[in-house]
């Protein structure tokens, strides 16, 4: 194979498969050297991108594994150099027999993400590509998964792309008319170099205002339950799991301390985080909680509110020494606003901004909020509400 620019001499090994014992396990090569190795290991190369039972022999000459193997020569292969694909049984032992013996051989162990980047070097990715690679591995949600694989097929790199164009067409109209003022040119026209400038300041904007709904997608949408002690917080957060992963008891005041869980709803992915209640006058130990409690509320992008719909309204502390619950549920909302507007998931499967959704509990610790398919999805999603 002729080198590909930016390839690299040595031939890299790794595990392509998470550790552990399976039924199967893919060992990866890529470099120069792999049709050799092939031919040492197997007695003769196998042919190209066709999958071939084999026995896999170590440089002593004893037989390790029935494998499966596949050969790809480069260009066309992921990493655009040549490139070896072995699946043993996923037994750790082979496995780690099996890497050894390649490395013996003359292979190195691949760094993270190696094998991407020499994709990228080779050019068979672009750096949004390369990007998108590790968002498919890591999505937790259909529409995270959705986007991820729409970046990995080229979607922003052609939108960078066409944001380029626009900006070097509008660079050689300037640059031409300043390096050859004398030259017979057409009637300088401004409006259409400031028309092509203003497409490309729209385009970096709106790439600009995905930022937040990416962080979304990759990380979960941050869901912080909010309310005062014993409201029902913890139990709405059971019925969302389905298990009993909070404690739940008359006593007020039984969550000291944050929750955080993930569940699936629809196409997203919710991180779920049950707080201290919001005391109006805390023990030490509570204020601590609440201004955990608070510091979730600034960099939620949804609230669950819990109100108890029998209780009263809360009253300020005796001696107006401290905020009432209500006064706290309004500057907790005031910081969730101000560092970043809501996200509601509209029936649409869309995010956009709101404010918050109120569940009303029942004064006993559990909230009146059906089960986890009704709980929310009456509101975020198709289907009947509480």
């Amino acid at each position: 194979m002729s080198a590909m620019p930016g390839a690299t001499v040595d031939t890299i090994v790794s595990l392509a498969t998470p550790a552990g014992t399976a039924a199967l396990a893919v060992v990866r090569l890529s470099g120069a050297d792999c049709a050799r190795l092939a031919a040492s290991i197997f007695g003769s190369p196998p042919p190209p991108r066709v999958a071939c039972h084999r026995h896999y022999r170590t440089a002593d000459g004893g037989a390790l594994d029935d494998v499966v193997t596949i050969y790809f020569p480069g260009p066309g292969s992921y990493t655009g150099e040549d490139s070896l694909e072995i699946s043993p049984h996923g037994n750790p032992l082979i496995v780690e027999r099996m890497l050894a013996d390649l490395v013996a051989r003359g292979c190195r162990l691949a760094e993270p993400g190696e094998f991407t980047r020499r994709a990228f070097l080779s050019g068979r990715l672009d750096l949004a590509q390369a990007e998108a690679v590790i968002d498919v591995i890591h999505a937790q949600s259909e529409r995270a998964l959705a986007v991820a694989q729409s970046q990995l097929q080229g979607a922003l790199g052609k939108h960078l792309n066409n944001l380029s164009d626009e900006l070097l067409h509008a660079l050689a109209r300037v640059e031409a008319y300043i390096d050859f003022p004398e030259e017979d040119l057409p009637v300088e026209d401004r409006a259409e170099v400031e028309g092509r400038l203003s497409n490309v300041l729209r385009g970096t904007q709106a790439l600009i205002a995905t930022r937040a709904y990416g962080e979304q997608l990759r990380e979960g949408i941050r869901t912080v339950i909010l309310g005062a002690p014993n409201a029902g917080k913890s139990s709405l957060l059971n019925r969302l799991l389905g298990r009993d992963r909070a404690l739940v008891s008359d006593q007020p005041g039984t969550t000291r301390d944050y929750l955080e869980e993930r569940i699936q709803l629809g196409p997203h992915s919710l991180r779920i985080i049950d707080t201290a209640g919001l005391n109006s006058a805390p023990a030490e130990v509570e204020r601590q909680g609440i201004a955990h409690t608070l510091a979730w509320a600034a960099k939620a992008d949804l609230v669950l509110l819990v109100i108890d719909a029998v209780a009263p309204s809360p009253a300020p502390a005796a001696g107006g020494g401290g905020a009432s619950c209500s006064e706290q549920y309004r500057g907790g909302f005031q910081q969730s606003r101000s560092a970043r507007a809501g996200c509601r998931i509209s029936r649409s499967g869309a995010v956009r901004t709101a404010g918050h959704l109120v569940v009303h509990g029942d004064g006993r610790g559990s909230g009146s909020a059906c089960d986890r398919g009704n709980a929310l999805g009456g509101w975020l999603l198709p289907g009947p509400r509480c």
